[in-house]
């Protein structure tokens, strides 16, 4: 016997009107990460001819088709579970951003969809929120499984000896993940994390676990707070996420101390060890903030409560394994 939902949308499909402006979204994120591409492989965006276009698009194209095809299977995960339950769902809006100088340039700020009708099910609320991140996924993995079965033997990187990085440079960190495929594929030759960026499968598989890691942070109604308020309920979420701010607010605080410091009082130098500051990343108190005051902790509640069917339960407990994977407690540095 189903418990009552909200009937169900006669026709749940986007009308055709809108498809221009998704359209024109996807044409033009797919303009600015090629250009991010580009720029991340070494080459100038100055195009005088139609070589320099061919190079242009040739060293761009692999990072940009790869970010927005994890982007797109990511979104049309929610979509077509939002479809599956007849919810009313918008297509993905893609969110171009151009490159600015001295800026993290991706090309992108992700996509979203929206669904426009209440969700009013414990089950029908786990499925929007878990398809996302569980189809993303599969292409994050199979980015950077590609990533390193693609690259030259180890004995390649003895006779192509990397110079030590300068100061200023940029670290991405390893998550879990990275570091297990790195041990099965120790015979090749994995690039250090500051030149991750010159082999775009590496690079856009690391972007989309990144990605993926936060969108399951298990706050608010993020997609990761979805998923653990389907499963423990509303006291459970709100523990979980209250504890949750709290360890991103400590494994972020010594950095960002000595952030501050360096500001004010560039002079002193605060006793926090070397060690502590190597695993400290000074964004998760950017992020705490966001979480706390724009996305809010809370999730707001279902009208009918439903005990997860062991299917979605091994599938929820699957995303927190994925967030224990893909989660980098220190995603970048500076040399």
């Amino acid at each position: 016997m189903k418990n009552p939902v909200f009937p169900p949308s006669d026709n749940p499909w986007p009308k055709l009107r809108s498809y221009p402006l998704h359209l024109l979204l996807l044409l033009v994120t797919l303009f600015t990460a090629t250009w991010a591409g580009a720029e991340w492989a070494g080459k100038s965006p100055a195009i005088t001819n139609a070589d320099d276009f061919t190079l242009f698009m040739k060293a761009g194209l692999p990072y940009s088709l790869s970010m927005l095809g994890f982007l797109t299977v990511h979104e049309f995960g929610h979509f077509f579970a939002a479809m599956h339950h007849r919810l009313r769902a918008t297509l993905p809006y893609y969110i171009p951003i151009p490159p600015f100088p001295d800026f993290l340039n991706l090309g992108t700020m992700g996509a979203v969809i929206r669904i426009k009708e209440p969700i009013s099910s414990t089950r029908i609320l786990f499925d929007t929120g878990s398809a996302g991140p569980l189809a993303g996924f599969a292409v994050a993995l199979g980015l950077l499984v590609y990533g390193f079965l693609i690259l030259p033997p180890a004995s390649y990187a003895a006779a192509s000896a990397t110079l030590s990085p300068q100061p200023g440079t940029l670290i991405f960190g390893k998550n879990l993940l990275f570091i297990l495929l790195e041990s099965v594929f120790s015979a090749k030759a994995v690039p250090p994390m500051t030149e991750l960026y010159r082999h775009p499968m590496l690079f856009t598989g690391w972007l989309a676990c990144f990605v993926t890691a936060l969108n399951l942070l298990p706050v608010g109604q993020l997609d990761g707070g979805h998923v653990i308020y389907a499963m423990f309920g509303d006291a459970g979420h709100r523990k979980i996420a209250n504890a949750f701010l709290g360890a991103i607010i400590i494994l972020g605080l010594p950095a960002f101390t000595v952030e501050l410091a360096s500001i004010f009082v560039p002079s002193v130098t605060l006793p926090i060890p070397e060690i502590v500051l190597r695993h400290s990343w000074p964004g998760w108190i950017v992020w705490a903030f966001i979480l706390k005051q724009f996305i809010g902790t809370r999730h707001p509640a279902v009208s009918v409560r439903q005990r997860l069917s062991p299917g979605r339960t091994i599938a929820g407990w699957l995303c927190i394994a994925l967030f224990i994977l893909t989660f980098t407690p220190m995603p970048f540095d500076i040399f």
